[in-house]
Parts: C-alpha cells; structure tokens; sequence
C-alpha cells in the first residue's frame, strides 16, 4: 500500500535543547484513518507543523504523496486539510464569508465554491447559523466551522489535531461519525491524547512518547502486544452464588477471574490458552451456577492496556541506556 505521509529520520529541535520530534520514520498508508497518539507535550502537533511546513525540521525529511514539505513547497499544502486545536476564527465574519475567502484563496471558480460551501455548512450542521457572527459560536460550532474549513479545497488528506478537546457529548459524536465517514475517500491523520477516539475511528495508529515514535501499526497489532485477553461477564443472581462461581472459576488453568462492581466477573486469560476454549468453559460453568449472564464485554480496556504497556515499555528502555 502506498503512503500518504512519509518521514525519515525526521527530527526538530527547539533552541538547540528542547527535542520535540526525535529520529521519527513513519509511513501514514494512503486511504487510512491513523490516529496520532500520545500524552500532551509528546510532539502531535510539532509532527502536523512539519508536515504543514509551517516549520523546518532540524534534520530528515517528511514526504507527502511523494512530495518534499516545506516552507516553500505550495504544491503539497494544496493536498492538505489542517484543523488545529480550538481553531481561531475571524470573529467579525458569518460563516459563509469566511468559507467564501477561504474558497477565494484557493483559487475554486464560483460555480464550484458556491455550492461546496452550502453542501459543507450543510454537513456539519450550521446551516441555522448562517447570519452569526463567529464570535457569537460556541466551542462546538467553532470546531464544526473548522472541519469545514479544512474540507473547502477538497483535499485527499486531513491533518486534525484534538478534533474533540472540548466537545459536549452529542458534537463529539458528530465530529467522530464524520471522520469515520471522511475516512472512506480521503486519508486522515487524527492527533489526539483521547485513547477511546482512537478506539472508535482509526485503523492505523502511531504512538508517540518524548518526541519518539515508539509503535506504529495497525489496532488490531497493538492490542496483540497485549499478554492477555480480558473480557468482563456481567451477572444477575445471588451475591453468593457469584463469589463462590469466582472461587471456582480461579481452579481453571490459562485463566485469572476476580468479583467486580455490577456484579460482574472480570476473567483474564493468557495468550498460550484458546480464548474461545475458556470462554466456553466459564460460560458453561455459569449456567451450571443457575446465574442469568446479561452482557459480556470483550477487551473492555484493551486499546488503554496496550497503550500503557508501551510506555512503561518505553521508559524502562530509556533508563536502561
């Protein structure tokens, strides 16, 4: 598959001491929702500036589709949609002005603007505020702005940086559902430190730690880094009857089952057992209890344990060397 964004060895360095993005070789597959993750202060944002051109790197070099970046390089920011973090808008304009000179900017003739606009405003649901000022928006109608404005020149690739900080919980879905969407024609690189984001949207995922890459890959190979497998089994029965179901359950091999709030059992199994095999045996040894099972969970927690794992990983390799 080929790559939308390439880096190699890319590097920058403020001030010739602080290291916010160290020897970073990344391959973003074309057609890909990859999420860029990692802990405020670990260098998302610096990575999308280079990318942007925005900055000069202090060594290596970043490509996107094929094409160098750079401060001068016009050709490959005409590819790219930018969303940065709570997006600072011209408060004095209306939405459609603000679209419109956006529009005019990128050289769209008005047969194709015109209707991009309202089609966008459309999509992220401000068409009933078309006559307010920005500076009358909220923090979810400025992001909703934001996307649009990144999608006026249609571009094949999306660099949105903490698309959701700040978000209610109903423009956060939005704003997920619609990079879900995007993510069916164009490429989108997704910053963010919300591990469940990551979890709902991406296929691909890089983490980042220090200004380090430390993993890329897909989301299914993270959560294989994990050693076990979780699921969580909620109950209906006695207090009892569940305990002593617990008790049971710890006898069996390739499995660690403990009581949590709900009630539930939290059952972990290791990797050199077969998960369906366990699972069928706690299971069965469920109904045998005389207990009702009303949902089970798989891996609740998953995307969450990789991640931790990684960085604890990390650290210790650091303090070794």
């Amino acid at each position: 598959m080929e790559s939308a964004i390439h880096t190699e060895h890319l590097t920058k360095i403020y001030r010739q001491r602080l290291i916010a993005v160290n020897d970073m070789n990344l391959d973003v597959p074309q057609g890909s929702v990859f999420g860029l993750l990692g802990p405020n202060g670990a260098g998302k944002t610096t990575t999308l500036r280079l990318l942007l051109g925005l900055q000069r790197p202090t060594a290596g070099r970043a490509e996107v589709f094929g094409k160098v970046c750079g401060p001068n390089a016009v050709r490959v920011r005409s590819q790219i949609g930018y969303l940065p973090t709570n997006p600072r808008l011209p408060g004095h304009l209306r939405p459609i002005e603000y679209l419109d000179l956006l529009g005019k900017l990128c050289r769209l003739p008005s047969q194709v603007r015109k209707p991009r606009i309202s089609a966008l405003l459309r999509t992220v649901g401000l068409l009933g505020a078309t006559e307010q000022r920005i500076e009358t928006f909220s923090t979810g109608m400025c992001t909703r702005l934001g996307i649009a404005a990144s999608l006026v020149a249609d571009p094949p690739l999306l660099l949105w940086d903490e698309p959701t900080a700040g978000l209610d919980p109903s423009a956060r879905r939005f704003t997920l559902d619609l990079i879900r969407e995007l993510g069916k024609t164009k490429t989108v690189v997704v910053a963010t430190h919300i591990l469940s984001d990551i979890d709902q949207i991406c296929d691909h995922i890089g983490v980042m730690h220090e200004g380090r890459m430390i993993f890329t890959g897909s989301t299914q190979d993270m959560k294989k880094r994990l050693r076990c497998e979780d699921f969580k089994l909620e109950l209906d029965g006695d207090a009892e009857e569940i305990g002593r179901l617990a008790h049971d359950l710890a006898r069996l091999e390739g499995v660690d089952v403990r009581l949590d709030a709900g009630p539930a059992l939290l059952v972990r199994m290791t990797k050199d057992h077969s998960c369906a095999g366990v699972l069928a045996e706690v299971l069965k040894s469920v109904d045998n209890a005389n207990l009702s099972l009303k949902a089970i969970h798989s891996g609740p927690n998953a995307t969450e344990d990789a991640y931790l794992q990684l960085l604890q990983e990390h650290e210790a390799h650091g303090f070794h060397c």
